[in-house]
C-alpha cells in the first residue's frame, strides 16, 4: 500500500478548533455577501418608483423584479468563471475576488441617479450593477460551501456545511433589519425619497470586514493534497462538461434538487414578502418586522436539518422538505389572506370583481423592452388598474371591439382607452379611472391597507414558519450533498453550475413570473402553479434517482 493510501485524508486531520475558526471565516463574509444581494429584495417596491417611474405600476413592479432576477440569471456564468479560478488557482483566492465584486456593486447601486434625473440610462445602470452582483454570487456559494466541507471530518459534513447555508438566513436578517431601523428612525417618506441608499452604501463598510476575515483563510487541506500531488484539473471547463458521468450528476442535482431549492426557498423567503405587501397591504415595517422573526427561526433550522441529515441521510431529509412545501403552497397563501387582511378576503367573498372584455384587446403585460409598450388598451387598463390595486378578479369574454367593463358587487365601470395617445396621456387617463376604481373598491368594502388591528399575527407567523421549515429542511444539508456528488478535481465547477442554474432560472425568476401569472389571470394565487409544477417534477428526480451521499469520502 502507498504512503499516499495508507495516509489520512486531509479533514480527517483538521483540528476542532481549525475547523470552527473556519466555518467563522467563511460563513461571515458569506453573511455579508447575502446582504448585500437581498437589500435589493427587500426594497424592490421602492426601487420601482425610482428606476422605472415611466412605467405603468403593475409592470414597473414586475420589471423590478427582473431587474433583481437579472442577478440569478447570470450566476451560471459566474460559477463557470469562478469555478475555473476555483478548481485551478484554488479555494481561497476566488472567492476573495467574488466578495470584492460584490461590495463595490453594491455600494454602487446606493449611488446610482434615478429615472427622473438621467432618464432611461438609470435602470440601464441598475441592471448593470445587478450582472455584477450575479456574476460574483456565482462564484461564492460554491467556494464557501467546498471550502468548509473539505475541511470537515466525515460524520460532521452536514453540520459544519449547514452554516454556510444558515449565512444566507444571517445576510437576510441583517438586510431585514438595516432596512426596518433606518426606515424607522428617518420615517417612511424620507426613507422612500432616498434613505434607501443608506443599507446600500453600508456594504462598503461590510466589504473591507469581509476581505479582512478571508485574508486569513488558507487554502483548504483537499485542494492542497492535489496539487502536490500534481492531479488539480489543468481545464476544469472540459473535465466537467466533456465527460458524461459528471454531465449526468449535474443534470441529478439540477432537476432532482435544485430547482426545487430554488423555488422552495425564494417563494417562502421573497414571494410571500411581495404578496404580504404587495397584495395583501400589509404596511411594511410589520412585513420587516414578520420576516425577521422568520429568518431567526431559520438560522436555527439550518444547522438542526444539516446536523440530522449527518445521522439519518441527506436524502430524506430533503425530500421532507419539498413535500411540506408541496402540501404548504396554496393553503399557506390562502391562510395568509385570511389572516392579514380579512376585510380584503370578505369584500373578494361579498363583492367579486370580474373584467369583460374583447380578449384581442388584452395582453400580457410582461414588457421586456422596458416601456416601448404602454398598455394603453381598454383591457389593459382595467386588468391593470386592478393588478396594482392587489385585487383579484375573473375574466369573462366580451363581444369583438367592446370596452373592458369592470364589475364590482353590482357597480359596472367602463375602463377608458387611449392607444395612440403620448406617454403623459395614457398616465393621466390611468391614474384618473385608478382614482375612480378606488372608489368603487372602497364603497364596497376593499381596503386601501391591510388593519394591523384585525390581523392573526400568530397565524401569519406560523404559516410562514411553515414555508421555512420546508426550505431549511431542503437546503439546510444541501450543500454537503452537492459535495460529496462531484470529484474533487471539478468540484468547484461541477457543483457550482447546476447550483446557481437552479437557484438563479427557477428560483431568482419565480417572484417575476409568479407576479405575471397573478396579474395576467387576475387570480392572486395562479402564480403558485409555477413552483407546484417545478418541485413535483424535483420531488420524482429525487425520489427515485438521487443516491445517498452522507457516507462519501471527498478526496
Amino acid at each position: 500500500m502507498s504512503a499516499a493510501e495508507s495516509s489520512p485524508s486531509p479533514e480527517e486531520t483538521i483540528s476542532p478548533q481549525t475547523l470552527r475558526q473556519v466555518i467563522i471565516a467563511s460563513s461571515a463574509g458569506t453573511v455579508f455577501e447575502w446582504y448585500d444581494f437581498f437589500i435589493f429584495a427587500i426594497l424592490t417596491s421602492i426601487i420601482s418608483a425610482h428606476f422605472y417611474a415611466n412605467l405603468p405600476d403593475a409592470q414597473a413592479f414586475i420589471f423590478t423584479l427582473l431587474t433583481f432576477a437579472v442577478g440569478f440569471i447570470v450566476r451560471p456564468l459566474g460559477a463557470l468563471f469562478f469555478g475555473r479560478m476555483g478548481d485551478q488557482k484554488g479555494r481561497k483566492g476566488a472567492f476573495l475576488v467574488t466578495i470584492t465584486l460584490m461590495g463595490a456593486a453594491t455600494f454602487a447601486i446606493g449611488c446610482l441617479p434615478d429615472y427622473e434625473q438621467v432618464g432611461v440610462l438609470a435602470p440601464i445602470l441598475l441592471v448593470l450593477c445587478r450582472v455584477l452582483q450575479g456574476l460574483a454570487l456565482g462564484g461564492e456559494y460554491g467556494g464557501a460551501a467546498i471550502y468548509v466541507a473539505e475541511h470537515a471530518p466525515k460524520g460532521q459534513r452536514g453540520f459544519a456545511t449547514s452554516w454556510i447555508q444558515t449565512s444566507a438566513a444571517l445576510g437576510l436578517f441583517a438586510a431585514l433589519g438595516v432596512t426596518l431601523l433606518t426606515r424607522t428612525l428617518m420615517g417612511e417618506e424620507a426613507f422612500r425619497d432616498w434613505g434607501w441608499r443608506i443599507p446600500f452604501w453600508l456594504s462598503l463598510g461590510l466589504l473591507i470586514i469581509s476581505i479582512w476575515i478571508r485574508s486569513k483563510l488558507g487554502e483548504s487541506p483537499a485542494f492542497q493534497k492535489l496539487k502536490e500531488e500534481g492531479r488539480t484539473s489543468k481545464a476544469p471547463l472540459g473535465d466537467t462538461f466533456g465527460r458524461w458521468p459528471t454531465v449526468r450528476l449535474m443534470l441529478l442535482a439540477l432537476f432532482g434538487l435544485m430547482m426545487a431549492q430554488g423555488v422552495v426557498w425564494y417563494t417562502g423567503n421573497f414571494y410571500s414578502q411581495f404578496f404580504l405587501e404587495r397584495l395583501l397591504k400589509v404596511p411594511p415595517v410589520s412585513v420587516n418586522i414578520l420576516m425577521i422573526g422568520v429568518t431567526i427561526v431559520s438560522a436555527v433550522l439550518y444547522v438542526f436539518f444539516g446536523w440530522l441529515s449527518d445521522k439519518v441521510g441527506r436524502k430524506p431529509v430533503m425530500l421532507f422538505g419539498m413535500v411540506v412545501m408541496l402540501l404548504a403552497y396554496f393553503p399557506g397563501f390562502q391562510l395568509l389572506t385570511q389572516a392579514a387582511n380579512p376585510a380584503l378576503a370578505a369584500a373578494q367573498a361579498s363583492a367579486p370583481v370580474t373584467v369583460t372584455a374583447d380578449p384581442a384587446d388584452c395582453t400580457f403585460q410582461l414588457d421586456l423592452t422596458g416601456g416601448a409598450h404602454q398598455f394603453a388598451s381598454s383591457c389593459d387598463i382595467a386588468k391593470g388598474v386592478l393588478s396594482g390595486a392587489g385585487v383579484s378578479y375573473t375574466t369573462m369574454e366580451g363581444a369583438p371591439g367592446q370596452a373592458a367593463v369592470i364589475a364590482i358587487g353590482e357597480t359596472q365601470l367602463t375602463a377608458p382607452s387611449a392607444e395612440g395617445e403620448a406617454l403623459s396621456a395614457v398616465r393621466a387617463v390611468r391614474t384618473g379611472f385608478a382614482d375612480e376604481v378606488r372608489g368603487v373598491l372602497t364603497a364596497a368594502g376593499y381596503p386601501a391597507a391591510a388593519d394591523p388591528a384585525t390581523m392573526n399575527w400568530a397565524l401569519i407567523f406560523g404559516v410562514l414558519v411553515t414555508f421555512i421549515v420546508a426550505a431549511t429542511a431542503l437546503y439546510g444539508p444541501l450543500a454537503a450533498c452537492l459535495v460529496e456528488l462531484f470529484p474533487a478535481q471539478v468540484r468547484y465547477t461541477a457543483l457550482s453550475f447546476p447550483y446557481h442554474v437552479g437557484t438563479g432560472w427557477f428560483g431568482g425568476l419565480q417572484p417575476a413570473i409568479s407576479f405575471a401569472i397573478v396579474a395576467a389571470t387576475g387570480d392572486v394565487y395562479a402564480g403558485l402553479w409555477f413552483p407546484v409544477i417545478v418541485t413535483g417534477i424535483a420531488l420524482v428526480v429525487a425520489a427515485v434517482a438521487l443516491p445517498e451521499t452522507r457516507d462519501r469520502p471527498i478526496p
